[in-house]
This record gives C-alpha cells, sequence and structure tokens, in this order.
C-alpha cells in the first residue's frame, strides 16, 4: 500500500514537473513584447514600452476567444494577409476592455523585424493593424484562469498599490496573458496594465 502511494506520488510529481518545464519551453520559445522595468515591487512593477505593432479583433469573447477571435488573429499570422506572409507568436496576448465582456478587442504583438520591414495587411475585415504607443504603465502579474471577475480583483489591487504611489493612470485597464490555453492555471502568467498619466515619482527614482 505504501509502496503504490510512494509511486502515485512520483507519478504525480513527474507529471507537474514535465507540465511546467513544457509551459516554460513554450513560453521561451516565443518572442516578447520588450519593455524596461523602472520600478519593481513584488508582484507590482512600473514598465516602459516601446511602440509596439498589434494585429487586432474586436468582439465579445473570453481570454482564449471562443467566439473565434484568436482563430482570426492565428489565420493572419497564418498566412491570411496581403503578403501571405507566416508570422511567428508572440506574447504576450493584449486584450483592452472588460475581459468576458463585449467591445473587447484582443491583439498578437508583431515579431519586432516584421514591424520594422511593414506589416502586412489583413484579408479578414475583422481583423486590423494598429499601433500601441509607447509609455509607462503599471503592472501586477498573477498567475489562475484570467475571466472578468479576476481581471477586475487585480486592477483594484493594481490601483490601490499606484495611489500608495502616488501615481496617476488612465480609467481604462488593459489585460495580457502569456499562455496556451492548456497551460494550468497555477502555471499561468497573467498581467493587468495601466497606463499611466503621471510618471513623476518613478523619473525622479529613475
Amino acid at each position: 500500500m505504501k509502496r503504490a502511494m510512494i509511486f502515485r506520488r512520483g507519478l504525480l510529481g513527474g507529471a507537474l514537473v514535465g507540465t511546467l518545464a513544457l509551459t516554460m519551453a513554450t513560453r521561451a520559445g516565443y518572442e516578447s513584447a520588450q519593455y524596461k522595468v523602472i520600478e519593481s515591487d513584488g508582484r507590482f512593477e512600473v514598465r516602459e514600452y516601446p511602440d509596439l505593432m498589434l494585429v487586432t479583433t474586436d468582439s465579445k469573447m473570453d481570454s482564449q476567444g471562443r467566439d473565434g477571435s484568436f482563430m482570426r488573429l492565428f489565420q493572419y499570422i497564418s498566412g491570411a494577409n496581403e503578403g501571405e506572409q507566416k508570422i511567428a507568436m508572440t506574447t504576450p496576448v493584449f486584450m483592452e476592455g472588460e475581459v468576458g465582456k463585449s467591445d473587447v478587442s484582443m491583439g498578437f504583438v508583431m515579431p519586432t523585424e516584421v514591424a520594422a520591414e511593414g506589416v502586412p495587411e489583413p484579408k479578414d475585415g475583422g481583423v486590423k493593424i494598429r499601433k500601441r504607443e509607447s509609455g509607462r504603465f503599471a503592472v501586477i502579474r498573477f498567475s489562475g484562469r484570467l475571466d472578468s471577475r479576476v481581471a477586475k480583483e487585480q486592477e483594484a489591487k493594481l490601483r490601490e498599490w499606484m495611489q500608495s504611489r502616488g501615481l496617476e493612470g488612465e480609467s481604462t485597464a488593459e489585460a495580457a496573458g502569456y499562455d496556451p490555453p492548456f497551460t494550468p492555471g497555477p502555471l499561468r502568467r497573467n498581467e493587468v496594465l495601466i497606463r499611466l498619466i503621471s510618471t513623476s515619482t518613478t523619473e525622479a527614482e529613475s
């Protein structure tokens, strides 16, 4: 009995390690949007992002785009564009608006090389190209499943931290997810970001 229990625990431990290794390898295999950390405080950061080119689609969806949003963007990078160009997947997937509700924009970040050479126009009228303007953002990082309730809770924590630091942000927030749908909740990397209006505190510290 004891030997069987040890065996089961060993299998479970091996499965967890394997899942973690697969998650880390998958995440490391993607180009990620570059940023500079201005301030770090546990799960909170102030980051400076450069201009980013995004391919986006607007829709009512959850964090996996189960109404087809994710697939529209995936088809674009798979060649459904004017140059029939295959474009590498990147991280994170940005979501502006209330995750799981209407009027949400999901966006894939274009790789640095593609952005520099010129982003091909989409063939699907529901897919758009737009620039995410550079700037400083307050960010909170968390694991688990990303949905409207969780995003709102994390946004509230982020705004409370911002207030303690004397930082003023825009009224809207965006979410970011870094992992494929098969990734277990505890291993996921999610973020909520708020664009800063006033950065006097961080400018003084940097």
